[in-house]
């Protein structure tokens, strides 16, 4: 990269993906108040799409401001579930109830990204992915939010689909990286395109 590259999220996963590329960033995640934002959006009548996409710019523009000069990728994901939207679980108890909620049925993941530069967007997707849910047990659903706690809390919809999650799924439609939380193909084309990353 030619110019300083960061990363405005403290997603281990996001990070992952750019180290395993190589890709030269930092990461700086933004301190927005999601909550609030996301409520206000819902108030609004907002559609999954457009908070997923606004979260993404607030993170990319709050860091961007304060790094001139570089590249800042914001992202966001949320999980629409008949025209709900469902958040991390505050509790093991609330990872059950949206598991026993989603299971038998599709969802969908909306991931964006947003590259800002001195406080500027450049760029900007969100990628969709389907999923349809097994009909998994009782049993097994408390079972394995016991299993993976740790790694699932911070996790929309309580699962990793690069983990045990995967077992909970019956049908998946879309790029696999959208539902780890980026539509990577589409930001390293865009890099791409831009000069910024060798060919």
């Amino acid at each position: 990269m030619p110019q300083k590259f960061i990363l405005a999220s403290g997603s281990e996963i996001r990070a992952q993906l750019l180290r395993q590329a190589a890709i030269a960033h930092e990461v700086i995640p933004a301190r927005i108040d999601e909550e609030m934002i996301t409520a206000a959006l819902r108030s609004e009548a907002a559609k999954p799409r457009d908070i997923a996409d606004t979260l993404a710019e607030m993170k990319a523009r709050k860091v961007s401001e304060k790094h001139p000069g570089a590249l800042v990728l914001g992202c966001d994901q949320v999980l629409e579930h008949r025209g709900e939207m469902l958040h991390k679980p505050a509790d093991r108890e609330e990872a059950i109830a949206q598991l026993h909620q989603l299971r038998g049925d599709r969802h969908s993941l909306l991931s964006a990204a947003v590259l800002y530069e001195d406080g500027k967007p450049l760029w900007r997707h969100i990628g969709q992915v389907r999923l349809r849910m097994r009909e998994a047990s009782d049993a097994y659903i408390a079972d394995y939010v016991d299993r993976n706690w740790e790694s699932i809390r911070h996790a929309v919809g309580c699962y990793k689909l690069e983990e045990e999650g995967v077992r909970l799924f019956s049908q998946i439609e879309g790029d696999y990286f959208h539902v780890l939380g980026m539509p990577f193909l589409e930001l390293l084309n865009y890099l791409t395109l831009r000069g910024d990353l060798e060919t």
